[in-house]
């Protein structure tokens, strides 16, 4: 009985969250489930309605909907690489290994700034200027036993700088003349229901749940998130090299907002008072330090255009840190390569998601061990 009201109670959660992802959508930001559900959740967390309030100790929801949220957003992250995927890293490898790289270097630059010059962990500066995605960092963040509030308010603050600045500038840019002419590609993420879609999509299924259960057997970051997306990449791209085509799954776009719900209600769910003590100076910072890494990104993206002879609108959005669905868009609308576009974004956010936790634990236990030889020097 116990187990079916916790049940009953997380679904009011969730379906009490969801109106206010539904509210931030309507201003037309693909990211605004998340970031409407995840506000709404983080109140009533604060809040405690009667009718929401647990009678055991567990802090927030059960972690199996944070798990369901992240298969779905691992299942949606592994399809994008596929045949075109691959075939655009196979003409630009250079480029797209050459923005991974400095992107990601300028965000761990961002996270070492934030970390020395305000009250932020190590831990918790390195998970929040990784732009490895809001859907995604705050959940492996939890793991690690970072601050996920300040995860996720410098990670919803990056995106919306991102989102504030890169399209203007590059859409100023293109009215301006500068834009050169590059073919567009159109990525295909959905399709039609049929039958052959829809069996296709319970392979994925599939895989993806294989994916996660390896992922814990070897102890990785957010298993049900990286282990999915990792055995989806695996079949879907093999599956595109032996049909010599994408083969498309049954994936509505209804299916990824209900896993940014189910994310951003679990993650606010957990979210208490003590917080955001001190926050006033991270907050401070993290502003700086974001505006620092964007700032950086876009002197970068000229460079590469430059060097590369890919255009400055195409190069510009590659390198923001902001969403992919975002930056996609936009490429398309100001007829940027679009699928180059995206194969830079999801290769960011597969690295930054499987490698860089595991650095940042590094980091942080090399970092522990010299707190307690200074402390206890006579004990070495």
């Amino acid at each position: 009985m116990n187990r079916k009201k916790s049940f009953l109670r997380c679904v009011c959660f969730i379906s009490i969250s969801s109106l206010g992802g539904f509210l931030i959508s309507l201003t037309g930001l693909s990211i605004g489930w998340m970031i409407g559900s995840f506000l709404t959740a983080a109140f009533l967390s604060f809040w405690k309605p009667s009718l929401l309030r647990s009678d055991s100790n567990q802090k927030g929801m059960p972690k199996y909907w944070l798990f369901m949220g992240q298969l779905i957003l691992g299942i949606e992250l592994g399809q994008k690489i596929n045949l075109t995927f691959l075939n655009v890293f196979k003409e630009n490898w250079i480029a797209i290994i050459l923005m991974l790289l400095l992107s990601i270097f300028f965000s761990l630059l961002s996270g070492f700034v934030l970390w020395k010059y305000s009250n932020s962990d190590m831990l918790t500066s390195f998970f929040g200027t990784a732009p490895g995605g809001l859907s995604a960092m705050p959940g492996i963040a939890e793991e690690a036993g970072a601050n996920t509030a300040v995860v996720s308010i410098i990670q919803t603050m990056r995106v919306f700088l991102v989102i504030l600045t890169i399209p203007i500038i590059a859409s100023s840019w293109a009215f301006f003349g500068n834009l050169a002419n590059h073919p567009t590609f159109s990525v295909r993420t959905d399709s039609n229901f049929n039958i052959g879609s829809l069996l296709w999509t319970f392979v994925l299924i599939g895989f993806a749940y294989i994916g996660s259960l390896l992922g814990k057997y070897l102890k990785l970051p957010a298993p049900w998130l990286i282990g999915s997306m990792v055995g989806v990449a695996i079949v879907q791209s093999l599956s595109s090299l032996l049909m010599g085509r994408d083969i498309i799954s049954w994936w509505p776009h209804e299916v990824i907002i209900l896993s940014q719900i189910m994310i951003a209600a679990s993650i606010g769910s957990r979210f208490h008072k003590s917080m955001f003590i001190g926050l006033k100076r991270t907050i401070t910072v993290s502003f700086l330090s974001t505006v620092g890494l964007i700032g950086s990104m876009f002197i970068c993206a000229i460079l590469v255009a430059k060097i590369t002879g890919i255009s400055l609108i195409t190069s510009i959005l590659a390198f923001a840190p902001g969403g992919i669905a975002e930056m996609t868009t936009t490429s398309v609308v100001l007829g940027g390569d679009s699928t180059f576009v995206v194969a830079v974004q999801v290769l960011r956010i597969f690295f930054i998601c499987i490698f860089l936790p595991q650095v940042f634990r590094l980091l942080n236990y090399r970092e522990q061990n010299k707190q307690v030889l200074s402390k206890h020097p006579h004990n070495f």
